[in-house]
């Protein structure tokens, strides 16, 4: 294969840093007057990277000596991943506005640019070296979206504490990686493989525990799950947005692929690490939910909770598995992003975030509209039929027990009953409550709009997407296998 046709396959990351660079230069020539203008840009440079997939997502190649993979897993996770990406910038605008008081600065698209370029190679990496390349491009972006309002002490901390633990996290990963390295002697995911294959020694066991520890921090899962809540509250909201987003899918994709591709035949190791982890993450989301009263942290342990359910799929270790878990990964960002839609329309009558729960008393009565929306996307994060929740629940599940994990399938069942508690409660404070202070009434078209648009699709309305979007998955789910 010729070096241009390697370096079409990895088109999509390249739109996103040239995109990235040249929007960078605008910037800083422009200034604070080019920032509307960069962040239309952005979308329209996420809009050609997803464009730039198609082509790319059946092929199967891989690139540079087998380290870059070019697939079908690899393309649904990039369509979420832009999807989210560009979400995250539209909504950004009005809120640094109406918050800060100040216009959304330049720099803010190109660190979601590199960000989604960061995440494109790390679902597309076969080696471990180009995974922790592009984990750290998507880290580092990350951390500074998280303190992006520097006058913000909540915004400050959040980001103070994300590159702490983000640091400790990617030396664990990079110390699993080294360990693999060593007693495989390669860093490719084919290779490795072939490594376990083999015969076991403690080496490339210890090596599995520790890369999957990196792995669980990016998830959020539990136990390395303890920056998630003070992120989430810190973090200005279509930050929070994104992290409960395109990040979750690009780290789950990344630990699907690595799991099914390079420790493939250790799946009986890393099972019982995954089911750890998925149990822990279902029970403590849901019990860690139940106190909080800020809205944001709340949906941090509901995404903690969440990430559960899908570790549920990979403990399958098959490809309706990870089929399941791709459909569970599409429904959740909905869900996921439909929410802070609206808690980014929680605002008080002088235009300031309000972030309680208590503050939501009598929305069905004050904001009927914006009542019924959220409670859309709390029945379906609870997995309340016949809402797109539930049916992502059941793909996960389902998978489980295909692969003779009846008693994983029915401890997690019973354990989203407790998940339920609060979400329902949230639906309680708006409809049952004394009425709180009304929320401000500003036109909010942007938000409004794409808040419906994510109802619409969770809804029963649109069920009839159920068997396209599962038949994508398993396409997508094959390709690893």
């Amino acid at each position: 294969m010729s070096y241009a046709e390697q370096l079409s396959m990895t088109l999509p990351e390249l739109v996103l840093a040239v995109g990235a660079i040249v929007l960078m230069l605008v910037s800083a020539w422009g200034k604070q007057a080019a920032a509307r203008g960069v962040s239309i840009a952005a979308v329209f440079v996420l809009a050609g990277a997803g464009v730039a997939l198609i082509g790319n997502g059946s092929s199967g190649g891989t690139a540079f000596g087998g380290m870059y993979r070019a697939d079908a897993f690899a393309a649904f996770a990039k369509v979420l991943i832009y999807i989210a990406s560009a979400v995250a910038i539209i909504i950004a605008p009005r809120f640094f506005e109406r918050t800060s008081g100040d216009d959304l600065k330049p720099e803010y698209p190109v660190l979601i640019l590199l960000s989604a370029c960061g995440m494109g190679m790390m679902v597309s990496a076969s080696d471990l070296l180009l995974l922790y390349v592009g984990l750290e491009l998507q880290s580092l972006a990350a951390y500074v979206l998280a303190s992006f309002m520097r006058r913000d002490t909540r915004s400050a901390e959040a980001g103070l504490k994300y590159f702490v633990l983000g640091a400790l996290a990617s030396g664990i990963l990079l110390y699993g990686i080294s360990l693999v390295y060593g007693f495989a002697g390669t860093t490719l995911f084919d290779d490795i493989a072939i490594a376990y294959a083999g015969p076991r020694n403690m080496g490339l066991l210890f090596g599995l525990v520790f890369v999957f520890a990196g792995l669980a921090f990016k998830l959020a899962a539990v136990p390395f799950h303890m920056w998630t809540p003070d992120v989430y509250e810190g973090a200005p909201t279509p930050v929070t947005a994104f992290f409960a987003s395109a990040p979750k899918v690009a780290a789950m994709a990344m630990a699907l692929r690595v799991a099914v591709e390079a420790m493939g035949p250790a799946v009986l190791e890393w099972r019982q690490i995954v089911i750890f982890a998925a149990l822990a993450s279902i029970i403590l989301g849901a019990v860690g939910a139940i106190g909080q009263r800020n809205i944001k942290r709340l949906l941090a342990y509901s995404s903690i909770n969440n990430v559960g359910f899908a570790l549920i799929g990979l403990a399958a270790g098959s490809a309706q598995g990870v089929a399941g878990v791709l459909f569970y990964l599409a429904v959740y960002i909905v869900m996921t992003l439909g929410s802070f839609l609206i808690v980014l329309q929680m605002r008080d009558e002088n235009g300031q975030p309000v972030e309680t729960v208590a503050s939501l008393a009598g929305l069905s009565r004050t904001r009927p509209a914006l009542a019924f929306a959220l409670m859309i996307f709390m029945f379906s994060l609870a997995g309340i039929p016949p809402l797109f929740g539930f049916w992502a629940k059941y793909a996960v599940f389902e998978a489980a027990v295909q692969a003779g994990l009846l008693s994983l399938a029915v401890i997690g069942i019973a354990a989203s009953t407790i998940g339920a508690f609060y979400y329902l409660r949230v639906v309680k404070t708006m409809y049952f409550d004394e009425p709180a202070p009304a929320f401000g009434r500003e036109p909010a078209l942007v938000e409004g709009g794409l808040t419906l648009a994510a109802a619409i699709v969770i809804s029963p309305v649109s069920l009839f997407l159920i068997a396209p979007l599962s038949a994508w998955s398993l396409a997508a789910a094959r390709a690893l296998f």
